[in-house]
């Protein structure tokens, strides 16, 4: 079933991208109404995506809570779950460094803004994107839940996480008298596991729906109008691709060569919906078959979903740059450190935010005097450009993961990339 997966939503995403184009150019004639019919057409195609994001979003809660749970119920070790846990974020804030650096540098060798000479709008020209300013305060009490169901019913991950954490950690606590409500999560990962697969088959109409309806609004068009600057950040993103997977290398081995074989469909199901949520469960259960344990997998990736987005970061201070560039705005070299150093805590503070990536520019535009109407030059082909930073963040955790279990010396046995995943944990996943 996966294997057909995979080959269903890269036939989606093909057909999608020649429905969108041929709508696109045989509707499309430069007038306001044209392009009136066209937003309208976007819409109901929308309308299928949106159902299926609605439906990731209803089984993410549950699933991250019973899949962490389970983990540290059996881990029986708070020592452990230290260790794991301080090991993934000196790992996030290392990848983190990386992308905003590679970012750096590549915007600044490759130059796609210079030339482009934009006359500088005022300072106070909006962009329409609502900045977020960073505040610690709002920030560190933010981790905290107020409530269960609150932090559920908004899928806010990092503090479902640290929900989770409370319960297994008191389940360990109290042993056997647990025991019970141990057995009940586990039942509950199953179920969970079994919606997943429900809720992925219909991901080849989504991922047709996405493709065809963005398409069809924005026309091919709009890709050549900045295909250099989409053309570098690629290439950039490409790069980190190949630095995380070397580090990877280094680290867990010859083995690392089968990793993007086995997170294939959920990279392929980031890319084309331009969500890296929507491809949390398989990437769950690739890596699950890859041989991370599933209480291994089940903490650090949520908290790589909150820390470790590595393809916002490198878009993050190549687009800001590449605004400055657009304008004719020098930064100097210092400046540009600053810059790197403000977007590796304020990018920190936005988890959970909707295109967090743009809400992170516009207040970093506004903070180096850049006119933060810049981010409208951009705006265009966010999308587009979301796609591969979606797919990029599904990488950058899913080597997290294999890292951290390495290091955790519980790399389990391989499992056949081609099988369908288990609906259930079994006792290799959970008794590490």
């Amino acid at each position: 079933m996966a294997k057909r997966l995979t080959l269903f939503i890269l036939i989606a995403l093909v057909l999608g991208l020649i429905t969108g184009w041929a709508i696109n150019a045989g509707i499309d004639d430069g007038s306001t109404a044209a392009d009136a019919r066209l937003t309208e057409i976007a819409g109901y195609f929308s309308i299928v995506t949106t159902l299926f994001l609605r439906l990731i979003k209803m089984i993410i809660a549950p699933l991250v809570f019973s899949t962490l749970v389970a983990g540290i119920a059996h881990m029986g070790d708070t020592a452990a779950l230290g260790r794991i846990g301080s090991r993934a974020v000196g790992w996030f804030i290392c990848a983190s460094l990386v992308s905003l650096t590679l970012g750096l540098i590549l915007v600044n060798l490759l130059q796609p803004g210079v030339g482009l000479d934009f006359p500088v709008p005022p300072v106070e020209a909006a962009s329409g994107v609502e900045k977020a300013g960073f505040s610690l305060k709002v920030f560190i009490s933010h981790v905290v839940p107020a409530s269960m169901f609150e932090a559920m019913a908004d899928n806010e991950i990092l503090q479902i996480v640290v929900f989770s954490l409370f319960v297994g950690v008191a389940i360990t606590a109290v042993g056997e008298k647990a025991q019970p409500l141990v057995r009940a999560i586990e039942a509950l990962v199953a179920v969970m596991l079994q919606i997943t697969d429900y809720v992925m088959r219909f991901a080849p109409f989504a991922v047709f729906a996405a493709v065809a309806g963005t398409l069809a609004e924005r026309g091919p068009g709009i890709i050549g109008n900045l295909a250099y600057f989409m053309g570098s950040f690629y290439i950039g993103m490409m790069l980190l691709w190949a630095l995380l997977l070397g580090v990877c290398f280094l680290i867990v081995g010859k083995r690392t060569g089968l990793l993007i074989r086995y997170i294939r469909e959920p990279i392929l199901l980031a890319f084309s919906t331009a969500s890296s949520e929507a491809a949390y469960p398989r990437t769950l259960e690739a890596l699950d078959r890859f041989g991370v344990p599933r209480r291994i997998a089940s903490f650090v990736l949520p908290l790589g979903y909150s820390f470790n987005l590595d393809g916002s970061m490198i878009y993050m201070t190549f687009a800001t740059i590449f605004i400055a560039q657009a304008y004719g705005i020098d930064l100097t070299i210092g400046q540009e450190i600053v810059m790197l150093l403000v977007l590796m805590v304020t990018s920190k503070g936005v988890a959970g935010v909707p295109r967090a990536s743009l809400v992170v520019i516009a207040a970093t535009l506004s903070f180096f005097k850049i006119p933060e109407a810049g981010l409208l030059l951009i705006l265009a082909v966010d999308h587009f450009l979301d796609m591969g930073r979606s797919a990029t963040n599904v990488v950058g955790n899913a080597v997290a993961s294999a890292v951290v279990a390495k290091w955790e010396g519980r790399l389990d046995p391989l499992e056949p990339a081609e099988i369908e995943p288990p609906h259930a944990p079994t006792s290799r996943t959970e008794g590490h």
